[in-house]
């Protein structure tokens, strides 16, 4: 047996009887998932008794039929790991909690290659990752902007990975985050239904549009408190698009303070212009301040908070006055 690769040996259940090979496997084998088991599959991974591999994952099993799941280690992910310092508001050996820093981008891209949150976690993650789809990579089931700031919850397993990526597309995850807007919303609390997909007129923003076009979109906003000419908002996402909350709220017509893309005139500029020079402060107003979801491995319901960022606490003490 080649070294580092695991081997798992089931026995088909009376309960699996007639059900489809990878979803039985998965089943049987609950630290993969079934698009795992589905690519060791593919990939000549599974074999039957006689030591064969088995090759469709449609196969229709019977029960007390055997397979062994030949695993291969993780191969390395293709980002550098980096210590870098990460504030963990949890973490356990399935996931990790961050409470994110503004200016700290989520994923490796063009123009930041490095120095991202990936690259931190798979410092501190070093022999923790079991793989994600294969790989020794930390699970990002979401972003958040490289602005904004608090918490995001990240996968260190391929079981984790895919739980978790089952709550946020049924949309029962909990996400709320704290804005500081331009002017007084009227009424002071609604619901945004809007489609988001990228605009027309400039492709690296995103923007409002007619339904079928984008993404569907849900943001709930009611406001905190009014200040001088802005108001602190609440918003909670029942959806997770691109820059979500930063476009409906513009559309409003009330966008976030500070924010370079969506308020050019009335974000950094206008009555808070003077202002916002004065702090220093250059990015959207905008952090994520609570986080709940139910553990995709031991179901146990979890709920984290983050203070504001004190960026953003100072230009709301200013605000208030």
């Amino acid at each position: 047996m080649t070294e580092g690769v695991a081997t798992i040996s089931t026995e088909i259940t009376l309960a699996l009887h007639g059900a489809r090979l990878d979803r039985a496997l998965a089943t049987l084998a609950p630290d993969l998932s079934r698009e795992r088991v589905k690519a060791l599959i593919l990939g000549g991974h599974v074999l039957g008794v006689d030591g064969q591999p088995v090759r469709d994952p449609a196969l229709k099993v019977k029960a007390q039929a055997a397979f062994t799941l030949v695993v291969p280690p993780a191969t390395p992910a293709e980002a550098v790991a980096q210590e870098i310092a990460l504030n963990i508001a949890y973490e356990d050996e399935h996931l990790i909690v961050i409470d994110k820093p503004a200016g700290m981008v989520v994923h490796p891209a063009a123009g930041n290659p490095d120095g991202t949150l990936v690259n931190a976690l798979l410092h501190h993650c070093a022999g923790q990752l079991s793989g994600i789809g294969g790989v020794a990579r930390p699970g990002i089931v979401h972003r958040i902007d490289k602005d904004t700031s608090g918490l995001l919850v990240v996968a260190k397993t391929d079981a984790a990975h895919e739980g978790l990526a089952r709550q946020f597309k049924d949309h029962s995850i909990e996400r709320r985050y704290l804005a500081l807007v331009n002017g007084v919303p009227v009424p002071p609390a609604g619901k945004v239904d809007r489609w988001i997909g990228r605009s027309d007129v400039d492709r690296k923003k995103m923007a409002v549009q007619r339904e079928g076009r984008g993404k569907h979109a849900v943001t709930h906003y009611r406001m905190l408190r009014a200040l001088n000419r802005a108001a602190l908002v609440e918003c909670r996402l029942e959806t997770g698009r691109t820059h979500q909350v930063r476009v409906h709220m513009a559309h409003l017509g009330h966008p976030l303070l500070g924010d370079p893309t969506y308020a050019p005139n009335a974000g950094r500029g206008g009555p808070h212009k003077a202002l916002l020079a004065q702090l220093g402060f250059h990015r959207q107003a905008l952090h994520a301040a609570s986080l709940g979801f139910i553990h995709p491995v031991t179901s146990q319901p979890l709920r984290f908070e983050s203070p504001i960022a004190d960026d953003m606490q100072q230009l709301f003490s200013h605000l208030c006055v």
